[in-house]
């Protein structure tokens, strides 16, 4: 890039010049030359002009006719300009492309975004053989948007003037290295590629890696931030990185610039609680969610680089609730407590980007629909922009559709918002202020939320009708298809089909009547290039669990669009199927690296790693499942025994604790014999502590499992473990392990299996063995005499209970003499008895 930098770049950023800027141009001779004009009919937002002049005509038009795509001939007619017109200076011939360039985009967002309608026909501008070859300017859209698919990702069928965009796209990124005299060009670049990303059908890895190329650079322009001019292109610039990340899954990326543009702004956004009213019949103020927007120290928000506020009249009407009920809005008992000061574009589009982060990283929740709502009535609070209270209003609608009181005022709305495209009383310069800055949906997108608003209220002709003129094909068959209408879904797709053959449609016909010979007819359409066909294809594979043949088409699919998410993630579910944990660690690999908040993704990650036996590396996989996913049990399941598995017990010990949270009866014996087994044993953790240190926590743990699942011995004879057997040098703890083995013992001979068969009994006499001698263990640190004849009292009533039930279950009935295989067990219990009836007496003489 040159060192100096064009005087109007920074107002064409803008949209609008100073006055300062205009006397500057004057004396510089700007407004005199050639690109002098250019620039003030971009200005004034009169882009139409600048391609009915005849210097554009000039520049497109070629005496020499080839057979040619019309984006190579575009490009070499731009770049012959470029090299060899000899009637301007180098940086002049710069000047006039860039600002084509910019016109081109500019236009074509107010064909497909803002409205109102675009008078202007290609063949005003482009030379006629060019209609020739292509027989009618039906022709030219449909070569053109063929150009403008990016990995496979079909555009938008209805697309208007796409020739406008095409031509920002071969001056804004094919010939960009040829604009060396202008700096702010990487910063146009980015915001055509967001512009034709919302084009496509899934996200583009190509115009990824171009918006973060585009993001280095205009980075590292710092001249272009300096003073109060640079502080509000700051703030854009941030947002618009932001809006860009969001899109491509870099969430933290995108908080990173929401809160530097933020911070730029010195304004200080809380959501916070005020006394109110929402009905009209409330008669106390009760607290209110709302958001409270501060500013830092004295900044004027009258800037002349803020763009001026356009006039109440020319915006999208906020309409009013009109319910019996409801209040239109929150009445404050206090309204100058949280007085908001008067806010500029850029600082309203902070808050809408707040807003908009916060709905990208909640989960769909009623909480959450609350805190966006206290975000779209701040914003609507300062109608000023037509950008901001176009994108406020949308989110509201959307917010509004699922309350049965708001649903009517939520569809009025909508179609305001659709019916505001072909209004043209706000001129497209007021629709274009922070236009970038706010990410408003193009008009189809709008008309879509409307026709799917009327689908949900019972209205299907219409919404069949709105989605039928729009050529949403996909949602015209989810109409039929819930309706019942298959025929009819497959009816309209092949009237469309003899109309075009396109990839889409036979995909569409192959998802009707999942029939896969559609999809391989798609994918020959295509040229082999429609990931819409492998990922489709494979789906129907998936769904018929034809796990091997799945595989290849979903791995063909993001062979060509690895941005894919669901694709990544149905892939890797295939490879589990097929038991190949290699294939399904990647696929599960590039789905967490898509979104790293995806949960499943993680847990299933973690599922592959250990069936590789690659145990670690499952443990930090849980780890960050759970980040994202805190009440899903089967993650903390897997987790707990994953944490035992790598010797992280006092993970596990943590994630029991939430299983019972999250499962009020949760037990798992297995997990718990391991812990009790490191704990008692000493075993040493991954970390290198020593696990005798959890045994307080592990204590803790047991006393709140026993305290919900109480019939269970085993649970008991754990505690009882942990505290010693009786055995610890504590009398504390021995008394304990007493209580606890005496607990598990009554648990055992209340089930029915242990009367069954000499095995299980000989179990359960041992256990009784075991717990008279604690009770023996016991009474010698007892203080008091009658507290220790109670304890064998209890030990010796057991013995002796299980004795007669032995001699009454497995005695010969000839001779009445016990099993021989029981007959020591049963010696040892009445010795046993014996031995405490006599301390129970030496003990008894103490009174």
């Amino acid at each position: 890039m040159s060192g100096m930098m064009w005087t109007p770049e920074l107002a064409v950023l803008r949209g609008f010049p100073t006055e300062a800027e205009r006397l500057q141009w004057e004396q510089e001779g700007v407004a005199g030359s050639e690109s002098g004009s250019f620039l003030q009919l971009l200005l004034e937002g009169n882009y139409e002009a600048i391609f009915l002049n005849s210097l554009t005509k000039n520049i497109f038009n070629s005496t020499k006719m080839t057979e040619e795509k019309i984006d190579s001939y575009l490009e070499k007619q731009i770049l012959t300009f470029l090299d060899f017109s000899p009637d301007l200076d180098k940086n002049q011939r710069q000047q006039l492309i860039f600002l084509i360039g910019v016109s081109s985009l500019q236009l074509f967002v107010q064909s497909n975004w803002t409205g109102p309608p675009v008078d202007l026909h290609p063949q005003e501008f482009l030379p006629s053989a060019l209609f020739q070859q292509l027989g009618e300017v039906k022709g030219l859209d449909a070569v053109v948007l063929s150009l403008l698919i990016l990995d496979g990702e079909a555009i938008y069928s209805l697309t208007s003037n796409p020739i406008l965009l095409l031509l920002a796209r071969l001056i804004l990124v094919n010939v960009r290295h040829k604009l060396t005299a202008i700096q702010s060009l990487p910063w146009w670049t980015l915001r055509c590629v967001n512009v034709h990303q919302q084009l496509l059908e899934e996200r583009s890895p190509q115009l990824f890696a171009l918006a973060e190329g585009c993001i280095d650079q205009v980075m590292k322009l710092e001249h272009l931030f300096v003073g109060d001019s640079g502080r509000y292109l700051a703030i854009q610039l941030h947002l618009e990185c932001a809006y860009i990340f969001l899109y491509y899954y870099e969430y933290k990326k995108a908080k990173d610039q929401f809160n530097i543009a933020k911070d730029i702004s010195k304004l200080q956004v809380n959501l916070t609680g005020a006394l109110g009213k929402r009905t009209r019949f409330q008669e106390n103020y009760v607290a209110q969610l709302i958001l409270d927007v501060r500013r830092e120290g004295e900044v004027s928000s009258n800037c002349e680089f803020s763009p001026a506020p356009t006039p109440k009249e020319y915006l999208t009407k906020n309409l009013e609730l009109n319910d019996d009920t409801v209040l239109n809005e929150i009445k404050l008992a206090d309204c100058e407590q949280f007085h908001m000061p008067d806010l500029c574009a850029e600082e309203l589009a902070v808050i809408l980007g707040l807003c908009t982060d916060l709905q990208k990283n909640n989960p769909v929740h009623q909480l959450a629909g609350e805190e966006l709502l206290a975000f779209t009535s701040c914003l609507l609070s300062q109608p000023k922009f037509w950008a901001i209270q176009t994108s406020a209003l949308i989110l509201r609608t959307k917010l509004e559709r699922g309350s049965t009181r708001r649903v009517e005022r939520a569809m009025r709305q909508t179609q305001a918002l659709a019916d505001q495209f072909e209004d043209k009383t706000t001129s497209v310069l007021d629709r274009l202020k922070i236009f970038y800055c706010c990410q408003v949906p193009p008009h189809w997108a709008i008309q879509r939320q409307l026709a799917s608003l009327l689908f949900e209220l019972g209205c299907t002709s219409s919404a069949l009708q709105i989605f039928e003129k729009l050529e949403m094909w996909e949602d015209v068959v989810v109409c039929y298809e819930r309706a019942g209408l298959h025929g009819k879904a497959e009816e309209i797709l092949r009237q469309e089909l003899e109309k075009k053959e396109t990839p889409s449609l036979y995909c569409l016909l192959g998802d009707v009547l999942r029939d896969h010979c559609y999809y391989d007819k798609a994918w020959e359409l295509s040229q082999h290039r429609s990931a819409r066909a492998q990922r489709s294809k494979g789906l129907l594979h998936l769904r018929s669990k034809e796990f091997a043949e799945c595989v290849q088409c979903f791995e063909r699919s993001v062979q060509i669009n690895p941005m894919q998410l669901g694709v990544w993630f149905s892939l890797g579910c295939a490879y589990l199927a097929l038991e190949d944990y290699g294939g399904s660690a990647k696929a599960f690999q590039r789905c967490v690296t898509l979104e790293p908040d995806n949960a499943e993704a993680w847990n299933n990650l973690s599922t592959s790693y250990i069936r590789l036996k690659q145990k670690v590396k499952a443990f930090r996989t849980l780890q960050e499942a759970l980040k994202c996913n805190y009440e899903h049990w089967q993650i903390w399941e897997n987790y707990i025994l994953t944490s035992t598995d790598v010797g992280e017990f006092s993970e596990a010990i943590k994630a029991y604790h939430r299983l019972l949270d999250l499962r009020d009866k949760y037990k798992d014996v297995e997990v718990l014999k391991i812990l009790v087994r490191a704990v008692t044993g000493g075993m040493t953790g991954r970390s290198g502590d020593v696990a005798a240190g959890l045994r307080g926590k592990l204590q803790e743990l047991l006393g709140r499992i026993t305290s919900r699942v109480t019939t269970d011995g085993e649970l008991w004879r754990l505690y009882a473990e942990v505290y010693g057997n009786g055995q610890s040098e504590k009398p504390a703890d021995n008394e304990k392990a007493f209580q606890y083995l005496s607990k598990a013992y009554k648990c055992d001979t209340q089930s029915s299996c242990w009367e069954k068969d000499i095995a299980s009994f000989k179990k359960l006499v041992g256990r009784v063995l075991e717990l008279a001698h604690v009770a023996v263990k016991c009474s010698e640190n007892r203080s008091s005499p009658q507290e220790a004849v109670q304890a064998l009292s209890s030990a010796r009533l057991s013995l002796r209970g299980l004795s007669s039930k032995a001699k009454q279950l497995f005695a010969d009935v000839a001779s009445g003499e016990v099993s021989e295989e029981l007959a020591d067990e049963v010696a040892a219990m009445d010795d046993l008895v014996v031995v405490l009836q006599d301390l129970s007496n030496q003990l008894r003489n103490q009174y």
